[in-house]
């Protein structure tokens, strides 16, 4: 227990998170790390090349490159994207991704009320 009464979540550690998502060589994989607290963390690995066509999200989102290097769209803005970029995005906001080379990208998919206005 955690003391206020609820069930202590576990700890959940990973010491290279990009090696977590190995570059195929064709294609993308996604994999979902984890799912605690309304937070669900979902790594893709992108073949050179490959993309997410634009689409959007029924909750905020985070999206942070790991390694590789691509496009990242989000609204009517592009972004050149290499480890490192970081973004952080309402719900419905449409974005795509294109993989310039081999590309690994964590997604955060946040709790629908992290960014509800007050």
């Amino acid at each position: 227990m955690d003391g206020s009464g609820g069930v202590e979540v576990p700890v959940t550690v990973f010491s290279d998170l990009a090696a977590e998502a190995p570059v195929p060589a064709r294609g993308i994989l996604s994999q979902t790390l984890s799912k605690e607290g309304g937070v669900d963390l979902v790594l893709f690995a992108f073949a050179a090349g490959e993309q997410l066509s634009e689409h959007t999200s029924a909750r905020p989102a985070i999206i942070h490159v790991l390694a590789g290097e691509g496009d990242v769209t989000v609204g009517p803005d592009a972004h050149r994207a290499g480890p490192g970029f970081w973004v952080r995005m309402p719900a419905a906001t449409p974005h795509s991704v294109v993989a310039g080379t081999g590309l690994v990208m964590a997604l955060y998919l946040l709790p629908r009320e992290a960014m509800e206005p007050a």
